[in-house]
């Protein structure tokens, strides 16, 4: 119908059935590049993948480095390593899958690959303890120059074991008086002798007090615990006031349970009876453990060695070894 308003016709609005096809349009639209997204994320590059897995199979089962320094070739190279499918749908951290649905040669290849990364932490942690026990015994040839010195050489013991340098003062009236926790005149020379070689070292230092175990009470302090916690406390307060940094340092008394010897050895009574003045190691539990082995002999107690001592000790060592090698290789007639 035509209606007549200011003298112009107007026509009814012209009302467009058709706009749904644009969003249906659009939705396809939508839903295609979704699936296309979809499917080109669960597409896989065999050649890449081929990549990825010789270079795992390279970096799990190449060559290493025993703890004995030797180059052994190790199972599970590139030409015989399986790759270990997985399974997207299990939940790593359930436990619930594992290897149980592996087959035996799959098995083998994670076996072999796990053995040699075994491998090749303990490489590392040897090499590491290896290091440490000859920065170890350089600080101690120092700590030995100075006392050397001064002439207190033999007042002094040294061990290397997994805490790090143990620098053991054996009190018996030299450093202390019995049942009592004030520093002798010998014991300050040991500490002076001492103290300026730790005071350049970055580790930290710890201080054991020790008693031996005669049954006799104590007479100042109620039991031993309190009075080799008071000779550390000492130590530690002498050596702070002398250049080191009281952060590296720490004072433990460990009363009469940690002897340096068998307490039924006679010489227990005097032995027993020290300081321990440790040069902690900065290495891992794992790393430290090896210490005392990469450490050899000087894992055991004993007088140190000068820098002079050591060096005339290891050219005799080596002029030893030549002429052994000479007489095993000089034909006889």
């Amino acid at each position: 119908m035509r209606k007549k308003k200011g003298g112009h016709e107007e026509h009814e609005e012209h009302v467009n059935h058709e706009r749904w096809l644009v969003s249906y349009a659009d939705m396809l639209t939508l839903l295609f590049v979704l699936f296309v997204v979809l499917f080109s994320m669960s597409s896989v590059d065999q050649k890449k993948f081929a990549q990825l897995a010789a270079g795992l199979s390279q970096g799990f089962g190449a060559s290493s480095v025993a703890m004995t320094g030797n180059v052994s070739n190790l199972e599970g190279t590139v030409q015989n390593t399986s790759i270990v499918p997985i399974d997207p749908g299990v939940n790593p951290g359930d436990g619930s899958s594992g290897t149980d649905d592996m087959t035996k040669e799959q098995k083998a290849a994670v076996a072999r690959a796990l053995l040699a990364a075994d491998r090749r932490q303990a490489s590392a942690n040897a090499k590491a303890a290896t290091k440490e026990a000859q920065n170890l015994k350089e600080i101690e040839r120092k700590i030995a120059d100075a006392l050397d010195r001064a002439k207190l050489l033999n007042q002094v013991k040294f061990t290397i074991n997994e805490r790090g340098l143990v620098v053991t003062v054996v009190t018996n009236e030299v450093v202390f008086a019995g049942n009592r926790a004030d520093l002798r005149p010998g014991g300050t020379k040991i500490l002076d002798a001492i103290a300026p070689t730790l005071a350049n070292l970055p580790n930290s230092i710890e201080v054991d007090g020790n008693t031996n175990q005669l049954p006799a009470t104590t007479t100042f302090y109620p039991s031993g615990w309190e009075l080799s916690a008071a000779r550390a406390s000492t130590t530690v307060r002498y050596l702070i006031g002398h250049g080191l940094p009281k952060d590296r340092m720490s004072a433990v008394g460990f009363s009469d349970t940690k002897p340096l010897i068998d307490p039924k050895d006679p010489r227990a009574v005097t032995m027993n009876r020290r300081v321990d003045v440790v040069v902690l190691t900065m290495l891992s539990a794992e790393q430290a453990a090896l210490l005392p082995a990469a450490a050899g002999d000087d894992a055991k107690l004993h007088t140190g060695l000068t820098t002079k001592q050591a060096a005339a000790a290891a050219k005799a060592a080596a002029g030893t070894a030549e002429s052994t090698t000479e007489s095993t290789t000089t034909p006889h007639a």
